[in-house]
């Protein structure tokens, strides 16, 4: 029943409910004529601006709250690894990390342990320096009570409920290809090191390149004063590179180190084979590092850095074996065993220095 006073009764929002109850059943001719002068009031284009207005207001609101909630998950989970809760009950609530200490070779042996083990305990992952996982801000670091664990050099059962990390092919070789992955070189590094070995060919057509890494500085006093140990002598080398050059015909050793002088002074390169790569200063770990592993084998003396040159080549590594005494302290941190590849091959050091004095 379209009657007079329940159509135009006195006020605009009275109007406005008569037209959205009567929307349904369609509009009266004398409503349409009515309603004119509200539609004069109201432009099609003042609508318009209000609804975007408001869709704004939503939006942002929504944001905020989706943003606040996604903070306190994350500060959760970040503090959940020291709340006391054991690793197996609640895995998805913590969150695990290690601190960058160390220089490149220790580095990536703590990246690949933490990568390692947190998918045995299906943890999630965060690291102190970026390579494709997540990094952990410095003012969220400094805001959460961390807990420091102990560790040794080798994979142990109790790892899989994770009390500390370590640098070792035991943790980790069983996802090689991702390690692989994980520490693949930009394009612009791996350009520049082909480019470089490819500069030392020469008129050689089969050209195998064998990367040497002598690490000495500190080494040379920390080695015998605590460790009870040697560092790669002369003799050393001299047999590494014999069993290549056994080996091959068309060689090309790329040495690098932390001391070129003395690498100069000690590596027979009488044969036109052998080549000092950098100045011996460690202004460039990332350069030598990149040499070394794009060449097809490895002579290591002590180190990760070492070690890490190795595996990622994956060609024939040779190392420094038995570099310490028996009784030395350091075999109760690190097993030689669970360093070195079982199919890399060891020159046992001379330890007649530690007997007889020091010597350089």
């Amino acid at each position: 029943v379209w009657g007079q006073e329940a159509i135009f009764p006195q006020g605009r929002s009275a109007k406005i409910v008569v037209v959205f109850h009567i929307s349904q059943l369609g509009t009266p001719p004398v409503l349409f004529e009515a309603m004119k002068p509200w539609f004069s009031l109201v432009s099609f284009r003042s609508f318009l601006m209000v609804c975007l207005y408001l869709l704004v207001i939503l939006s942002i609101s929504a944001f905020l709250q989706l943003h606040s909630q996604f903070s306190r998950v994350w500060q959760r989970n970040l503090s959940s690894n020291v709340s006391g809760q054991s690793p197996a009950s609640s895995p998805e609530q913590s969150m695990w990390t290690v601190n960058s200490i160390g220089r490149l070779g220790n580095q990536m042996g703590e990246y690949a342990t933490l990568y390692a083990l947190a998918k045995v305990n299906g943890r999630q992952l965060a690291l102190l320096f970026h390579i494709t996982l997540p990094v952990v801000s410095s003012d969220v670091v400094q805001r959460i009570p961390w807990r420091s664990c102990g560790r040794h050099d080798w994979m142990s059962e109790e790892y899989r409920h994770i009390k500390g990390y370590s640098c070792s092919w035991t943790i980790y070789h069983h996802i090689r290809q991702e390690i692989l992955q994980e520490f693949s070189f930009h394009d612009h590094i791996k350009e520049e090191a082909n480019q470089y070995l490819a500069g030392l060919r020469g008129p050689r057509q089969n050209v195998t390149y064998v990367g040497i890494h002598v690490r000495r500085g500190d080494y040379i006093r920390v080695m015998p004063q605590i460790w009870k140990g040697v560092v790669a002598d002369k003799a050393y080398l001299e047999k590494a590179m014999s069993y290549f050059r056994a080996k091959y015909q068309e060689l090309v050793f790329v040495v690098t180190s932390n001391e070129m002088k003395w690498c100069q002074e000690n590596i027979n390169a009488s044969q036109g084979d052998v080549y000092f790569s950098g100045d011996g200063k460690e202004s460039s770990p990332g350069r030598d590092f990149a040499l070394l592993a794009h060449c097809n084998h490895t002579i290591m003396t002590i180190g990760t850095f070492g070690i890490w040159a190795g595996y990622l080549t994956r060609g024939e590594t040779i190392y420094l074996a038995n570099y310490t005494l028996p009784d030395s302290p350091f075999l109760q941190l690190f097993k030689p065993e669970a360093a070195f590849l079982p199919e890399w091959i060891g020159i046992n050091a001379d330890l007649s220095p530690l007997l007889t004095g020091p010597s350089g």
